[in-house]
């Protein structure tokens, strides 16, 4: 099949949304549907499957409307590590599925830490011990939900991250997979071998039977069921979120740096076909896998970011969108010493502390709405400073160059004054590309490559295009002391 169209399905954290693009890789129409968050406990997060599976086929309904064709490639990228276990035999769900965010499992994985397995567990997946992954998630799942250990022995049950889950609901059960990048973030995989690794569902009691097939990121997946679009369309993509975001940036070069803002941050740095150590409490992950060609990446994580704007309107009711915090923050009188640590979730890297919670640090009488605002804002520039900091002490070991510029997408980054202060807070350069959907961009590009309609990936590189760039502005001396304030502020949230 040559493909005409191709229809990315992004399942993020707070929405679903599906896009779909001529040949030529031009937007032809997006919807999105916002998804509820379910906090049955403190640090607990959840999503209904139900609800995901609902939207998912809503929103591709919406941009298919219009179209009289079978020739569309569909491309699935979808938040990581949330785990969902179902039912086999009626793809129906036997829990909320565990939200990335979650929790639950710190203590378990407290215990997987105390028991001196850290070392083993991040040589084998290139992991750090988090209840972030989805292996105490799913072994929570098989603990808690009545009678899901048995079934699971039995094999009657099914257990995916959300690519896994869209994909046997769009195959009408025949399709049970995950692609490679998904299933690096699992802490079940190891990733050398690419494979499922024995040692760890024994340590962590899971049945093999319950894991999908891993793939690569590009090829057949399978086809929908045809009750569901009228006709079946080819499934040829597959990625977590933040690697298709550096498919969508382009970043195919040994030390391409990329970072995208949504609900959390993310930042990858390409480390080509070297399975990467990071020295700096980073991740190894996979990058993505083409034609089984493996390239590797270098990740850091913060939990929180666009979630921080979010909080500011919901729990707040600083603004009333979230557009409107550029304006707050540009409003803002100056006020350096004060520091938002958004730690409402614990911390990510480099610190990985999952007991610290939030602050404002640094609190003077004439500090108001635009200021709290502002240090919001501020909150992730430093964060991203952090990974950038650890990057490339980790790049320089390995024989990678220091970023020259940092590629960024993402909901956040069309707020110019956001991006203009993460270039003065970080020192780097920043390129915002003319698409900033990069996630959903990078599905279909994967698509793409796995309908062959794309050759290899400079047919990509060639229609990547910047729409602005901007120049740090700030002084290395001010950036550094902004920087120290900042570095103290998170020593008084740590646990």
């Amino acid at each position: 099949m040559t493909a005409r169209f191709l229809l990315a399905l992004d399942q993020g954290t707070t929405s679903t949304r599906a896009m779909l693009f001529d040949a030529h890789v031009r937007l032809v129409a997006s919807h999105a549907i916002e998804l509820a968050q379910v906090y049955p406990a403190n640090g607990w997060v959840e999503h209904d499957g139900e609800e995901i599976w609902r939207a998912s086929v809503a929103c591709c309904r919406a941009v298919l409307k219009d179209v009289r064709s079978d020739e569309i490639a569909i491309g699935i990228t979808n938040q990581r590590e949330t785990s969902l276990l179902w039912h086999r035999s009626t793809a129906a769900p036997i829990h909320n599925a565990i939200v990335w965010q979650d929790r639950r499992t710190a203590s378990r994985c407290q215990q997987l830490a105390v028991a001196g397995l850290d070392r083993e567990i991040a040589n084998r997946t290139g992991l750090l011990i988090d209840p972030y992954f989805s292996a105490t998630k799913l072994e929570w799942l098989l603990d808690h939900v009545p009678g899901a250990r048995e079934l699971a022995d039995r094999g009657e049950l099914a257990f995916g991250t959300i690519d896994s889950w869209l994909l046997y609901k769009m195959t009408g059960g025949r399709i049970h997979a995950t692609d490679v990048t998904n299933a690096s973030r699992t802490m079940l995989m190891d990733l050398a071998r690419q494979q499922w690794d024995e040692r760890l569902l024994e340590i962590l009691r899971i049945p093999h039977a319950v894991l999908p097939n891993i793939c690569d990121s590009a090829g057949d997946f399978g086809y929908t069921d045809p009750e569901l679009f009228g006709v079946k369309l080819h499934i040829c993509g597959m990625a977590g979120d933040q690697q298709a975001a550096m498919v969508g940036q382009a970043c195919f070069a040994p030390g391409d740096v990329k970072s995208t803002y949504g609900t959390g941050c993310f930042a990858l740095v390409n480390t080509g076909s070297a399975l990467p150590n990071s020295q700096h409490r980073l991740l190894a992950t996979a990058a993505y896998r083409v034609a089984g060609q493996m390239a590797y990446a270098i990740e850091g994580s913060i939990f929180i970011a666009g979630a921080v704007v979010q909080w500011l309107r919901d729990a707040l009711g600083l603004i009333g969108t979230a557009s409107e915090i550029e304006a707050l923050a540009l409003s803002a009188k100056p006020a350096d010493g004060l520091y938002f640590v958004p730690a409402f979730t614990g911390l990510g890297a480099p610190y990985w502390d999952p007991a610290a919670r939030g602050a404002i640090v640094g609190l003077t009488r004439d500090c108001g709405a635009a200021e709290i605002g502002r240090a919001a804002l501020d909150a992730v520039c430093y964060q991203t400073r952090d990974l950038l900091e650890a990057m490339r002490e980790d790049m320089a070991m390995a024989g990678l160059r220091a970023p020259r510029a940092l590629k960024v997408d993402g909901g956040m980054v069309r707020n110019d004054w956001f991006c203009q202060r993460l270039a003065d807070l970080t020192g780097l350069p920043v390129e915002r590309p003319v698409m900033t959907e990069t996630t959903a961009l990078g599905a279909a590009y994967l698509a793409g490559l796995g309908a062959g309609l794309f050759h290899n990936f400079s047919d990509i590189a060639s229609a990547w295009a910047l729409e602005r760039r901007f120049e740090p502005a700030l002084s290395g001396r001010v950036r550094d002391t902004l920087y120290s304030g900042w570095q103290g502020a998170v020593k008084r949230v740590r646990s």
